[in-house]
């Protein structure tokens, strides 16, 4: 990832210097990763100028290892307490000498801290929205990123295979989720990049939950959701297993999930708008009884340093070309039908220049467990 790091890098300058911004203070573990190339910082940040040498500040602790791993020539560590990366980072854009500095932040991750300490040093500084360029530059993946997440993607086969053999009437969620994370951690995963899901048919239509104390029951589907990382870069998985005899109309959600995916899938390819991909994914549960039960404007994401990256979005309307190399989830929604909805199926996706590729590949199959 090192050599990679200086064309970032560069990239990045070039879109400073489009939104006519003086400089980058890059404070979070993600944009960490991906422009300094290191995934185990904590307490640091990444100063970016416009023209000239990026200079990355770290606890004194880390200088050595930081200046040996990140691709960052110019490394400043720092003493703590007595210094904090906020304080560096407010030292540095002073030091600079912009007469009214116009910097770039990555929207979410900046402190109160950091703004505080910014302010009393540079009090004429204004602020301009990089985040959604970052996400950009992170979208198109090398070599090595990909190769990457197809190890994380076998780590979550592995994963499921525990949590399907596991899964049973009588357990909790979290006991379920537990054998899958053992799974996931022998086989190399670092931990998941989100909460993960184990969720009985009664709390599959809410829309963020997570494993809970809940016990599973015969005879319901029970949706498997797993995540898993590696030096810092990620993929997820999402199957539903059914138990005994689950309904019918369980079954038969699944299996219409499953096709839109298929759809999906081979809508697929360099060139094709996000927006298409929706179009004729939601085309096809138009075509079946389903269609009053689907509900949401977005069927994926992109997939990454984040298990969920805002660009690209497979969304109603959305006119963002799908490109080689990128990495999407897909297939997000459940169909929102009362007392049967709520199976799903998610697999990370690679776009090659021939179209989409699975890099999860568990069995999409009705998985059955009487």
């Amino acid at each position: 990832m090192k050599k990679n790091i200086k064309e970032r890098i560069a990239k990045l300058q070039a879109v400073l210097k489009e939104k006519d911004l003086d400089a980058a203070l890059i404070y979070d573990r993600e944009n960490l990763i991906y422009f300094a190339g290191v995934d185990d910082l904590e307490g640091g940040v990444l100063c970016i100028p416009v023209t000239g040498e990026p200079e990355l500040f770290c606890l004194a602790w880390d200088g050595v290892h930081m200046k040996e791993t990140s691709g960052i020539d110019k490394v400043t560590p720092y003493p703590f307490p007595q210094e904090s990366h906020s304080l560096k980072a407010a030292q540095w854009l002073k030091k600079q000498g912009y007469e009214h500095p116009k910097v770039g932040f990555t929207r979410y991750f900046i402190s109160l801290k950091d703004y505080q300490l910014l302010l009393a040093t540079v009090p004429d500084f204004t602020v301009g929205d990089i985040a959604v360029e970052c996400y950009k530059l992170r979208s198109i993946k090398c070599q090595e990123e990909l190769d990457l997440m197809q190890k994380v993607a076998g780590f979550l086969d592995k994963g499921m295979e525990a949590a399907v053999q596991f899964v049973h009437p009588g357990v909790t969620e979290t006991e379920v989720l537990a054998e899958a994370e053992y799974a996931m951690a022998k086989a190399g995963s670092q931990g998941s990049p989100f909460r993960m899901q184990v969720l009985c048919h009664e709390r599959q239509m809410l829309m963020h939950p997570y494993a809970s104390s809940a016990r599973i029951k015969d005879n319901e589907p029970v949706v498997i959701h797993l995540g898993a990382s590696l030096n810092g870069y990620v993929a997820k998985m999402c199957r539903t297993i059914f138990l005994g005899n689950a309904p019918q109309t369980c079954l038969d959600i699944y299996a219409c999930l499953r096709q839109a995916q298929k759809v999906a899938m081979e809508s697929i390819k360099p060139g094709v708008t996000c927006g298409q991909v929706f179009d004729v994914t939601t085309a096809y549960v138009a075509s079946t009884p389903f269609a009053p039960y689907w509900k949401l404007d977005h069927i994926g994401y992109g997939v990454g340093i984040r298990q969920s990256e805002f660009y690209p979005i497979i969304a109603k309307g959305s006119n963002v070309i799908l490109k080689e190399n990128m990495v999407v989830d897909l297939l997000l929604p459940t169909l929102y039908k009362p007392g049967m909805g709520g199976p799903r199926i998610t697999d990370t996706i690679k776009i090659t220049a021939q179209g989409a590729q699975f890099m999860t590949s568990y069995n999409r199959e009705n998985i059955i467990k009487k």
